[in-house]
């Protein structure tokens, strides 16, 4: 399934940008930055769960916010993109 973590740390404070640089890690391992703070993850069910877990363990929920979206499946489903990022096809060739 294809997974948008979004989140909103508050950074007024040294612990702040301390858990916005952990969440950003923890994402960076996973998936691809689509925007500052948000990333496209693929991921199985057992994977989301590990995510999920290591992300609520970053953040400090009265200061913070996180949002995990999950889309299970491709059919109808399109994203449309404007600029200059360019998405990496997950069902596509893998040419190293």
């Amino acid at each position: 399934m294809l997974v948008l973590v979004c989140y909103d740390v508050n950074t007024e404070t040294k612990a702040g940008r301390r858990r916005l640089r952990r969440v950003a890690r923890v994402c960076e391992s996973t998936g691809q930055r689509v925007q500052k703070s948000v990333f496209e993850c693929q991921l199985d069910v057992a994977k989301f769960e590990t995510l999920e877990r290591e992300l609520l363990a970053e953040i400090d929920p009265t200061m913070d916010c996180l949002r995990l979206y999950r889309i299970p499946g491709t059919r109808g489903f399109e994203v449309i993109e404007h600029g200059t990022f360019k998405a990496v096809d997950f069902d596509g060739p893998l040419v190293l």
